[in-house]
């Protein structure tokens, strides 16, 4: 099995994280999450990572080439039969040109991007129904996984509440911003053929055979 490089772009609550660790299992694939990256670099203290630990330390975003430079780090310490899974990058098309060339340099390309698609309501359920406790951080959704007894958490009965950004008005302001900065990604991978939209509004199993099938059909 050749080495894939893999792309997997979806809005927050669209269950990218759940279904990266299958495709890392199934694909020989390194999962490369920026945020997780930036914080590996940095406390490696590899030169580029001590560089991305001043900016982060300022709260300044991190230019574009500083953060392909640190995926290219990543990518070439690869073995060569391992793929890259890349989840949360690019989020511009100057970024998607710029990692084009990167991988072109590293004698990679990519293969597929998996777009997963859920709609904006049912995200919004998702996401607006997460309350935590306040005393042992336990996590609960009202839809998915509710407390026995509503506003009460099941561990020490501490008060559940829930956070400013997981609001109904603020999951969908975030969505929003979602959806305004990836579409003209979204529509580069298209212009490419490698786009593949996948529904993530379904049984999880079914997602997972939509992704699957994905891959097949662009290693054909």
């Amino acid at each position: 099995m050749s080495a894939r490089t893999i792309l997997i772009m979806g809005p927050p609550g669209a269950g990218k994280g759940t279904q990266a660790s299958h495709l890392v299992s199934e694909y020989n694939l390194r999962h490369v999450a920026t945020g997780d990256m930036l914080r590996d670099a940095v406390s490696a203290g590899t030169p580029l990572g001590v560089e991305a630990k001043g900016f982060m330390d300022r709260g300044e975003l991190l230019p574009d080439d500083l953060v392909i430079g640190l995926l290219r780090e990543v990518i070439a310490g690869l073995r060569e039969d391992q793929g890259v899974l890349l989840d949360g990058f690019p989020r511009t098309v100057a970024q998607a040109e710029a990692l084009a060339l990167m991988l072109g340099e590293l004698d990679r390309g990519i293969d597929v991007v998996l777009d997963v698609q859920v709609p904006k309501e049912v995200l919004v359920e998702r996401l607006s129904g997460r309350w935590i406790c306040r005393t042992c951080q336990t996590p609960y959704n009202v839809n998915s996984n509710p407390p026995a007894a509503p506003g009460v958490c099941d561990k020490d009965g501490g008060e559940l509440y829930q956070r400013d950004d997981d609001s109904a008005d603020a999951v969908t302001n975030r969505l929003d911003v979602y959806t305004a900065q990836t579409a003209p990604v979204s529509g580069f991978y298209r212009e490419q053929g490698l786009l593949a939209e996948v529904n993530g509004n379904q049984p999880l199993a079914e997602v997972r055979r939509s992704l699957d099938g994905c891959i097949t059909s662009a290693a054909r």
